[in-house]
């Protein structure tokens, strides 16, 4: 296995047919590297847990997604948020195995994540003997699959139960459920665990941090980061940390909020006309299509967003799914708070986070009316525009409920 910390940057165009990496499932939730996704395993603490990062992303907007395994004290492995079952993982995977025991529970910790649903059934018949544990109020759209499928074989998927006490791993792990939160279509739920031995707090996407440097699993094919590294269709970046760093907060900033407010989108036809005298004009590089450039002002936007490290909920679920029940995710977020954690292991960006409760407490403080004013990570306004467009449309269409007042 390969220790996230030390791996080396790697092209992966350079090997773009390696079974090894293999996701052959791609087209269910069509989202980049498609067919191939390295995996990077780090150990988080020794003999203990070990996290597994593969990427994805859409228009090369790549971020990392985990999975995270606990070994358990009688002996086998806990993993939650299964990644990909590529070849590579999967043999990372036994490596644990064969030191630790099997894999004895794979949980599924939420509802609407359709980037992690998606890996929950192939993961599962990998490991044909573990029990599978899902989150409460499983949906899938346009049609509703049978749960069972989550699990095939059949008669080893089960729905996590309400008081976690109640599940067959209490002895080691607490979890509260947030939600369901109405959304419309289909609800919002997640599962937060918690180790007490290693006093980790393993989390979905509620509460996530962005690094200053791109992950080393976005390093191991750096074109995506020189993609977002241009300031222009016409600029030629030359591969270096700084131009990978830029790259990476770019791509932050993207992915948090899809318009960040520092980027200007250039006007489809100009768009085709600048292409013409792109420097990569690649098939890889949209046939020069770079329909944005980066004002000035965009690094303020990620140092507000970065917040010096500090866990925050982010923009989309505070604009459009954390607001629609405060006060139940509020009463949550004082569940949670209430055990002994030291470190966060969420699904996305940074992995571990240190942070206590009253941190992970503070990231939530944008759904009371009047937080602590030396503990609120505010957001810059301007970055929430499109996001606030999206959420007027779907309340004009009446597909999602209006926000609650604050708590």
């Amino acid at each position: 296995m390969t220790n996230q910390g030390t791996a080396q940057p790697h092209d992966l165009s350079a090997n773009s047919s390696t079974r090894d990496w293999s996701w052959r499932y791609w087209p269910v939730v069509p989202l980049y590297p498609y067919g191939q996704r390295r995996t990077l395993c780090t150990e988080v603490i020794p003999n203990t847990i070990w996290t597994f990062d593969q990427i994805q992303g859409v228009l090369y907007v790549t971020v990392p997604i985990r999975m995270t395994v606990v070994r358990l004290a009688a002996g086998g492995l806990l993993v939650y948020a299964p990644v990909a079952p590529t070849p590579e993982c999967i043999r990372m995977v036994r490596s644990l195995e064969a030191i630790h025991g099997a894999v004895k529970y794979i949980i599924l910790p939420t509802v609407s994540g359709i980037e992690h649903k998606v890996f929950v059934g192939p993961f599962a018949r990998q490991f044909s003997t573990a029990q599978v544990y899902v989150a409460p109020h499983q949906w899938s759209f346009p049609l509703n699959l049978p749960l069972s499928w989550l699990g095939l074989p059949l008669g080893r998927t089960h729905v996590l139960p309400a008081d976690s006490s109640a599940a067959p791993f209490a002895d080691e792990f607490d979890y509260a459920i947030l939600g369901p939160i109405d959304l419309g279509l289909g609800p919002f739920e997640e599962v937060a665990f918690y180790h007490r031995a290693s006093r980790s707090l393993l989390v979905t996407d509620s509460v996530v941090s962005v690094p200053e440097d791109p992950p080393a699993i976005v390093q191991l094919d750096p074109y995506p980061l020189l993609f977002h590294a241009r300031d222009d269709v016409f600029e030629r970046v030359i591969d270096s940390p700084e131009a990978r760093r830029k790259g990476w907060q770019r791509i932050s900033l993207f992915a948090f909020y899809f318009r960040p407010s520092a980027v200007e989108t250039v006007p489809l036809g100009q768009a085709v006309r600048q292409a013409r005298h792109a420097f990569d004009r690649s098939k890889r590089g949209y046939f020069g299509l770079f329909p944005f450039q980066w004002r000035p002002d965009w690094a303020g936007s990620f140092e507000a967003l970065r917040g010096g490290g500090r866990p925050f909920v982010a923009p989309i679920l505070q604009q459009l799914i954390l607001n629609r029940a405060p006060r139940d995710t509020l009463a949550w977020v004082n569940r949670v708070s209430q055990w002994d954690f030291e470190q966060i292991l969420p699904c996305h960006f940074a992995s571990p986070i240190a942070a206590t409760p009253p941190v992970f407490q503070r990231a939530f403080s944008f759904l009371q009316k009047t937080p602590p004013s030396d503990t609120l990570h505010y957001l810059p306004e301007a970055d929430f525009e499109l996001l606030k467009d999206l959420e007027r449309g779907l309340l004009q269409r009446r597909l999602t409920p209006p926000p609650q007042d604050k708590v």
